[in-house]
């Protein structure tokens, strides 16, 4: 079924992600500020009505290539949260892939030449919830981690902070008969079936996966146990302040209610935990977050170790922060070097990052 809409007032989104260095300050020449520029309209593509698709035009407004990671730009297959879509003041659910992405290699880079301007069009159907009929807000966001340049100077952002792609909201309105995504997640729910071994559900794994992911989720049930265990007694230790940032009364209470839901869901023991192994991909895993408690593991898993940093344990609480009915995490940035900028520079996104409570609970290097 189509998706009907029809646009009531387009607001044009622009980034303005570039720090601008005072007249004291030291040029630093391993970084760039950001140079480019989005905009965002609904691409009504010659007829009347709204079809579902919006455009960008992402324009490199500098003399230098550049080079960011594919899951960085608007996409139809994005893997994760890029949109924030509200109706009357209710966000919409997104219903596509949420991947734990491994560092970026030279293929997963999206070249944007001197002053180069890219057209992207994205159909929101495709992986929101868009079944209410009504005034929406649409707003696309992402952080350029591991964007440069092509002689390898990092994208900053103001501040020395970690540059955005970000729009202002789109105005528009929903009416007609909608559907609600055409994602893979409204479809059954995918690798059905599997054995029960230990009250976890495998699915398409051999007797060797079993073993190691088995393993994995015994360690991961200590990691979360031990999390909540430190939230529980109101400690604010670096430990917190490193992948939490600046501690508040209400942060506080959020990180805490997260690892009693992460571990809640973790020690889950008749078989509602289930790790499928049948993910080809070069990344870690990934969960459809409206689809609980099912990973998907991929081939990064498998060589990473059991415990520490980037673990097999700490992966799934990585996975298990993103379903709704525990955390809802989206992925903002990755690697510790990343969740502990995102910390320091916005303690609220950290908390809806999934690598920062995923650092947490491995707590390695070990902090008070």
């Amino acid at each position: 079924m189509s998706t009907m809409f029809r646009t009531v007032s387009i607001s044009a989104g622009l980034i303005v992600l570039a720090g601008t260095a005072s007249a004291v300050r030291p040029v630093d020449q391993t970084t760039l500020a950001n140079p480019l520029q989005i905009s965002m309209v609904a691409d009504n593509s010659g007829t009347q009505a709204f079809n579902g698709m919006v455009l960008f035009r992402i324009t490199n407004n500098s003399s230098q290539a550049l080079k960011l990671p594919s899951w960085q730009l608007p996409s139809n297959d994005p893997g994760s949260n890029q949109f924030e879509i509200y109706n009357q003041g209710h966000r919409a659910q997104y219903l596509g892939k949420m991947i734990h992405h491994i560092a970026p290699t030279e293929a997963d880079l999206v070249t944007f030449k001197a002053y180069e301007t890219k057209v992207i069009r994205v159909n929101l159907g495709n992986s929101y919830d868009l079944s209410a009929k009504g005034d929406y807000s649409v707003r696309f966001r992402s952080f350029l981690q591991d964007a440069k340049t092509d002689s390898g100077r990092r994208i900053a952002g103001a501040n020395g902070r970690m540059a955005k792609m970000e729009t202002v909201p789109l105005k528009l309105w929903v009416d007609g008969t909608l559907h609600k995504g055409n994602g893979p997640s409204t479809q059954a729910k995918p690798g059905s079936g599997g054995t029960v071994v230990n009250g976890v559900t495998f699915i398409g794994c051999s007797a060797t996966q079993i073993t190691d992911a088995g393993n994995a989720v015994v360690e991961s049930r200590k990691y979360t146990e031990d999390s909540k265990g430190y939230l529980n007694t109101g400690a604010t230790g670096p430990r917190y302040v490193s992948w939490f940032g600046a501690v508040t009364s209400t942060r506080y209470a959020t990180a805490k209610s997260h690892f009693v839901s992460i571990d809640s869901a973790m020690d889950q023991s008749g078989g509602q935990v289930a790790i499928d192994c049948t993910c080809k991909q070069s990344y870690y895993a990934f969960v459809y977050p409206d689809k609980p408690y099912q990973i998907h593991v991929c081939k990064a898993f498998w060589t990473a170790p059991l415990t520490g940093t980037d673990s097999k344990a700490g992966t799934l609480i990585h996975e298990m922060s993103h379903f709704n009915v525990t955390a809802g995490t989206d992925d903002v940035v990755y690697g510790q070097t990343g969740a502990k900028n995102l910390a320091s520079s916005d303690p609220d996104q950290a908390l809806n990052n999934a690598d920062n409570h995923e650092y947490f609970g491995e707590n390695n290097p070990h902090q008070n």
